[in-house]
């Protein structure tokens, strides 16, 4: 246990509701959501309200302090910005103190203000990679629009939340630009995921070994001192059980429960393994 007036370092706990799920015309090599790859997934086009709001009623009694509703897709039209919305009004009522992201893909101001005004705290796009590799991973649409809606976000006055997947055979070169690309955008909170391989998948890269991913999450503090470091995706595969180093890499964050069509730890598992590492668990979002 931590000595007398030993600093407690807080997590910020997150968790993920994959509230529309697969059939994605895009063709990014990294996810099973997409059409093109005919993943193993659980399909569906959106999620009850009922359950969605019983997900993040549990989630906060965990501990979660964020919560993000993810559609599949390229973008956000107005069917989805209404269901978002919808979402949103009835999480907040219920659930007041849960910082709630959207992560929808492209949008434009108007869209991300309408959510603002329907309880909608941050938006989550990830720029996945760096400007030149991108183009290796995705051909359905170009990287400039994700820095755009990336910049479209910051425009409505919503939190942004933004960052990549790194183990997709990038070069350390591409790591860099990526984590150049997003000091420039100050994200309030950046993801970093680890790949993992899927045989759906046609990006055949093996785990990233423990040893790289850290220093991974080391160049990304370095970068963004300022900006909450959570890892995602992952997490769990490339680290395992032993997982004391990613936060004293600084990360103060992590996702609490399951991915979008992966499974994590249970989380009374992931709340047991930051109470030995005497990690304190976050209660406000500042």
């Amino acid at each position: 246990m931590p000595k007398k007036g030993f600093f407690m370092q807080e997590i910020f706990l997150c968790s993920i509701s994959n509230v529309s799920s697969g059939d994605c015309s895009e063709d990014c090599a990294y996810c099973t959501q997409s059409s093109h790859h005919q993943g193993q997934i659980r399909r569906y086009k959106y999620k009850k309200e009922e359950d969605v709001l019983q997900e993040a009623k549990a989630l906060r009694a965990l501990g979660a302090l964020g919560f993000c509703l993810v559609t599949s897709g390229r973008g956000l039209d107005s069917k989805k910005c209404d269901y978002i919305a919808r979402l949103a009004r009835t999480i907040k009522q219920e659930v007041p103190d849960l910082h709630l992201i959207a992560c929808c893909g492209r949008a434009d101001v108007d869209s991300l203000r309408f959510l603002k005004e329907n309880g909608i705290d941050s938006y989550n796009h990830n720029l996945e990679s760096s400007q030149n590799f991108f183009p290796h991973i995705c051909s359905t649409h170009p990287w400039e629009e994700r820095f755009s809606t990336c910049e479209n976000t910051l425009k409505a006055g919503l939190s942004l939340c933004s960052g990549g997947i790194f183990g997709l055979g990038e070069s350390f070169e591409d790591r860099i630009d990526l984590l150049r690309t997003l000091q420039s955008l100050t994200p309030a909170t950046t993801p970093i995921n680890f790949f993992i391989p899927n045989p759906s998948l046609p990006i055949k890269q093996n785990v990233m070994s423990a040893p790289e991913a850290l220093e991974c999450l080391v160049l990304a503090k370095e970068f963004l001192p300022k900006t909450r470091l959570m890892v995602a995706g992952g997490r769990e595969v490339v680290f395992g059980s032993d997982q004391q180093g990613i936060f004293d890499c600084g990360v103060e964050a992590i996702v609490l429960g399951d991915y979008l069509t992966t499974k994590g730890d249970a989380p009374k598992k992931d709340l047991e393994r930051l109470q030995t590492y005497g990690l304190k668990i976050a209660t406000s979002c500042h």
